[in-house]
């Protein structure tokens, strides 16, 4: 099921995307006609604390919404894509550094990580699929590009285990991990040049399920129809219940909270000349 978030009337709606199709379901209204004595928030974080109980009536909701591809419930003018989670708990947490063939693009073979590299992007840095990204020209020439996976929390999560890892999984949504390499070589610290306006957009969906076709994918990124970067997801150093595992020793982790797992190589910055 991909869940999404779009502005459709001047509204926003939770909607889901039909598999192989452009139809958007009106999530709330299609509950308000099929299933009334349920409750749909029109928000996917909201969704998300309430998914243990909506996720299998969402299922039914769509199978009967499909039987009536004329009602009221499905978008049938235009509509602009929102980021599917637009305020998360906490910072964008980030794994830097989770590809081998990255590190080294980066550095060298003594870059890749025994243990992984965590930072965190801010909440303003998130935007829409389709959205225009800011250059911010006033303090940066070097904006690059970093696709990525991204892994949304389901439920509160404190020191978990990697075999239950995934108990703790909403679902996934791509990003792109904008990045000012000037402030950030400039800064030392990651934080700054990760963190201008608008630099992760995201989306446009949520994957909430089909996890383990998704872990036998490949991540491609291009750029200007250029693939720049292309890896399969087990390239990962640490998967994601490793990630989880760690992350949860120390810190809470909340439904909505965003985890990009890294970005392969290919990045601007490994390129020879360097191409930003």
């Amino acid at each position: 099921m991909k869940y999404a978030m779009v502005s459709y009337k001047g509204e926003r709606e939770l909607v889901v995307q039909v598999a192989n199709e452009d139809r958007l379901l009106r999530l709330k209204a299609a509950f308000q006609q099929f299933a009334p004595e349920e409750e749909c928030p029109n928000d996917l974080i909201q969704f998300i604390h309430k998914s243990e109980t909506l996720i299998d009536r969402t299922a039914d909701v769509l199978r009967q919404a499909n039987e009536t591809l004329d009602g009221h419930f499905w978008i049938n003018e235009e509509f602009e894509w929102l980021a599917p989670i637009q305020s998360p708990p906490k910072n964008i947490l980030c794994v830097g550094k989770n590809y081998a063939a990255h590190a080294i693009e980066m550095g060298s073979a003594k870059d890749i990580p025994e243990h992984p590299l965590i930072f965190t992007k801010s909440e303003n840095t998130i935007n829409a699929h389709k959205q225009p990204v800011p250059l911010h020209e006033q303090v940066t020439d070097q904006v690059d590009y970093e696709g990525e996976v991204a892994v949304i929390i389901g439920k509160k999560a404190h020191a978990i285990q990697k075999e239950e890892a995934w108990d703790y999984v909403f679902g996934f949504t791509l990003l792109n991990d904008i990045t000012a390499r000037d402030l950030q070589a400039r800064h030392k610290q990651f934080y700054l040049g990760k963190s201008l306006d608008g630099f992760c957009p995201m989306g446009s969906s949520v994957l909430s399920s089909e996890r383990e076709a998704l872990l036998q994918d490949t991540i491609v990124t291009k750029v200007n129809g250029e693939i720049r970067q292309q890896a399969p997801l087990t390239d990962m150093i640490f998967d994601i219940p490793e990630l989880l595992h760690v992350i949860t020793k120390g810190m809470t982790l909340l439904p909505g909270d965003i985890i990009a797992t890294g970005t392969p190589s290919g990045v601007g910055k490994g390129m020879t000349p360097r191409n930003f």
